[in-house]
């Protein structure tokens, strides 16, 4: 990825649900990122970090307590559903759930032809078809599929659908939510590939979720970790993973298992704890009560993210 062209940005999103009795859950905390033409940005973290509420909401889906986002510079947070569809088009999203995201009484014809026939892309119902076929053979369906439910296929093969209803209306952006965690090793390859493949064909741009690091480091070309909500590093991937700044992101790397058994790793003499609830967060860095690394300073103050040796940090004490 050489392309500077900024595509999305979002500035300080923050997401927060009503917990009852006055309280708040923090899903998603002044949260900035920029996303670049042609990029994969993958986005990592335990379950429950915010990662699909980041997702849902750079995609229109749920709306920001606070925060902006802007597509090509123009602000979309805040418009009206009619305005907003201007922009619908331009940013679509491949789900987790393989079955839930399929309407199980449509066809294979009739799910990925949606997003054309509201759009208007073609001038009539054949033109429809024919590029419905050309779509699946995009993503390694057989025509003869054309006219088969969502219940009559496999769950890699239903994700193939889902990528071609996806990049049907040729958006600029696709979020990609936990799209291979569902699968088996051997399909979670082929859908990564074919998404590799599409993007170097079509010059899409992926904001890619996913809690396996591995897929992340074979997809991204940077990435972002959050925890608890917060974007505690951003980088570009090798470097990321090469030397993490972040105390989180040590941790979460250290944790991928080894397979030489005369290896030692000391994460778990490390991290102790239980990770803070996002209904009450702890004041001060939002990691300071399972790091080892942390001070006074850590406890009282909010780090800010800023950057550090060309990547942005969110720690008083970078490693």
């Amino acid at each position: 990825m050489n392309n500077n062209t900024i595509l999305a940005e979002a500035r300080h999103l923050t997401k927060e649900y009503p917990a009852g009795k006055g309280k708040k859950v923090h899903a998603v905390t002044d949260v900035s990122l920029t996303i670049y033409e042609g990029e994969t940005l993958g986005i990592v973290g335990e379950s429950g970090c915010g990662k699909s509420t980041l997702g849902n909401m750079i995609v229109n889906l749920v709306p920001p307590t606070s925060g902006e986002l802007f597509l090509r510079g123009e602000k979309v947070t805040g418009l009206s559903d009619r305005d907003f569809m201007r922009f619908r088009r331009q940013v679509q999203m491949i789900f987790q759930d393989t079955y839930a995201s399929l309407d199980p009484r449509m066809t294979v014809r009739d799910i990925i032809a949606e997003p054309l026939e509201t759009w208007h892309v073609c001038p009539d119902a054949q033109a429809t078809t024919d590029k419905v076929l050309g779509l699946m053979e995009a993503v390694g369906l057989p025509a003869e599929y054309l006219n088969r439910y969502p219940h009559q296929f496999s769950g890699g093969q239903r994700q193939r659908i889902g990528i071609a209803r996806a990049i049907a209306a040729d958006p600029a952006l696709i979020v990609c939510d936990e799209p291979v965690s569902a699968l088996d090793v051997s399909v979670q390859n082929q859908i990564l590939n074919l998404l590799k493949d599409m993007q170097k064909k079509r010059g899409l741009t992926y904001l890619f979720i996913s809690h396996d690091l591995s897929v992340i480091r074979y997809i991204s070309d940077r990435v972002g970790v959050l925890f608890l909500g917060r974007l505690c590093e951003l980088g570009d991937m090798k470097e990321v993973f090469r030397a993490p700044m972040h105390p989180y992101t040590k941790f979460l790397l250290d944790a991928i298992p080894d397979p030489d058994p005369h290896s030692r790793n000391d994460v778990a003499m490390l991290i102790n704890g239980e990770i803070p609830s996002p209904v009450d967060p702890p004041s001060g860095c939002c990691f300071h009560t399972l790091c080892p690394y942390a001070t006074d300073e850590c406890r009282a103050e909010e780090p800010a993210l800023t950057e550090n040796k060309g990547r942005m940090v969110a720690c008083h004490h970078p490693i």
